[in-house]
């Protein structure tokens, strides 16, 4: 290796150190989204100043969260992003959901409402394809199961209440919360979504099981059938 290539290497690791120093001893309020960004692309991108690449990544995606919910496909798009990279991102994505979910599943919902907004946020909100999940609640209104039910196109998902209440039977579910994604980022239910919430609420009661609520996950905010009057 040249003097240069050698200075180089040596800036990047000490820059390397530095970041991950300042993390350690500070946590991750002393550190910006790209830097976030840098800490995680150490382990694919060994030897190579990653900063110009994590604000590349952060600027074509518009911020963290959507890097780290973006498929592996989009982010080997970018210039500089290997598979491996790609892998490490979504790593960390599945964990971070798996996090959200931890701090909701046998808890009561009430009493963790906005830790279960933010685990749907976490896991739904930059979906380019919509979701379909039930939250599954016991006479306690705890929440001991959760299920992705359907996954659709760009604006459609096919949804059958009789499945729906097929597998509240099987879960011995008391209650139930519907959970879908709007991924134009517009959480405004549709017609579509009315109708099919109400089907899905008479087939429920017909078996005493309550629909508690239904929430629909744009990019930025949600909305709840509940708090809208419509349940």
């Amino acid at each position: 290796m040249t003097p240069a290539g050698e200075k180089l290497v040596s800036h990047a690791a000490g820059h390397r150190d530095r970041l991950r120093e300042r993390f350690v001893k500070a946590g991750v309020d002393a550190v910006q989204d790209y830097e976030l960004l840098e800490l995680i692309l150490f382990r694919a991108i060994p030897r190579r100043d990653v900063k110009p690449l994590a604000k590349d990544i952060i600027r074509v995606f518009g911020g963290l969260p959507q890097a780290l919910a973006a498929p592996i496909e989009r982010l080997t798009e970018i210039k500089g992003v290997t598979e491996n990279a790609a892998i490490e991102l979504k790593i960390v994505h599945a964990a971070s959901i798996k996090l959200a979910q931890a701090r909701v599943l046998d808890r009561p919902v009430i009493s963790s409402w906005n830790d279960l907004l933010a685990y749907c946020r976490a896991a739904m909100a930059d979906e380019k394809t919509e979701l379909f999940r039930i939250l599954f609640l016991d006479k306690k209104n705890i929440l001991i199961a959760d299920e992705v039910q359907q996954r659709g196109t760009v604006d459609h998902t096919p949804v059958y209440p009789r499945e729906v209440v097929k597998r509240a039977l099987e879960h011995a579910a008391s209650a139930i919360i519907l959970v879908h994604n709007h991924p134009s980022g517009d959480p405004t239910p549709s017609r579509a979504d009315i109708e099919m919430t109400n089907q899905i609420q008479k087939a429920a009661a017909a078996l005493n099981i309550r629909v508690h609520d239904h929430l629909i996950i744009g990019h930025k905010s949600e909305a709840s059938f509940k708090g809208l009057g419509l349940l």
